[in-house]
């Protein structure tokens, strides 16, 4: 199967450009949105205020933090030698787990507000998450952005890489949207329609997606001006990844201790 590709502006009006990467962007928003009120139905403690206010929280954490993520994590030297290309939004650059610590650090002001725990927070909003990654990730297979390894697998796509060469690699990002959106919305949402002890949705989401996208680096290729760290296999991806899995299984371990004691 061949690439196709997609012109990643939609529209140009001229005074402003419509991305189709942004557009997923606002995809995601709005289904954590609507996953949320939809949620707040069957939930005592949550009201339709709350849903709007962690909106708009979660997506300030998730932007801000993604790209400063990517800056620190990815591409180190040049915000050192320019802090100001933090605001070069249009050329992309964002981090999952940049933004998965801003949307941790939105919370934390979210609670200070309405005087929630940071679990009972990080419980209802684990399961709103998945489907907005998987938008991000098919607006990166639009972007032509963050493919696999060259590979004679029938799994393969021809694609060019960063230097223009055409090549059949792995659809990385089609993974990713699958395992890290679908499948991972789908286990957390049944998951916590089960009322499960505090603590536990949170730790799932954390071992879940460290385990999903630590087995996909496998077959990503690595950010070309990184490589790989170490072993000829690790990844930056997978690095960021570990602590996920260790401190959900913790995290998960003491949250069934807590009932057991309840």
């Amino acid at each position: 199967m061949k690439y196709i590709v997609i012109d990643p502006v939609i529209a140009d009006l001229g005074f402003v450009k419509v991305y189709w990467y942004g557009v997923m962007y606002l995809l995601a928003f709005l289904s954590a949105y609507l996953l949320a009120r939809y949620r707040i139905k069957s939930e005592v403690l949550w009201n339709t205020k709350h849903v709007d206010d962690i909106i708009f929280y979660g997506a300030l954490g998730a932007v801000l933090g993604g790209r400063l993520g990517y800056l620190l994590f990815y591409n180190w030297s040049v915000f050192i030698s320019n802090p100001l290309t933090f605001f070069n939004f249009q050329n992309g650059g964002m981090s999952f787990h940049g933004g998965f610590l801003g949307v941790l650090l939105a919370m934390v002001i979210f609670n200070k507000k309405y005087q929630f725990t940071f679990f009972q927070t990080t419980d209802f909003i684990a399961p709103l998450i998945p489907l907005g990654l998987g938008f991000g990730r098919i607006g990166n297979y639009i972007n032509g952005e963050l493919w696999g390894r060259v590979t004679d697998s029938s799994w393969g796509v021809l694609a060019p890489d960063q230097s223009g060469l055409w090549e059949k690699r792995f659809p990385t990002q089609l993974y990713e949207a699958f395992l890290e959106g679908f499948v991972l919305f789908c286990i957390l949402w049944l998951f916590s329609n089960k009322k499960p002890q505090v603590m536990a949705t949170s730790s799932l989401f954390l071992i879940l997606y460290g385990i999903f996208r630590f087995i996909i680096e496998f077959v990503r290729a690595p950010d070309s001006h990184i490589g790989y760290l170490a072993f000829d296999w690790l990844t930056m991806g997978q690095l960021l990844s570990i602590p996920m899995i260790f401190i959900g299984i913790y995290l998960l371990i003491k949250s069934y201790r807590l009932e057991g004691r309840t």
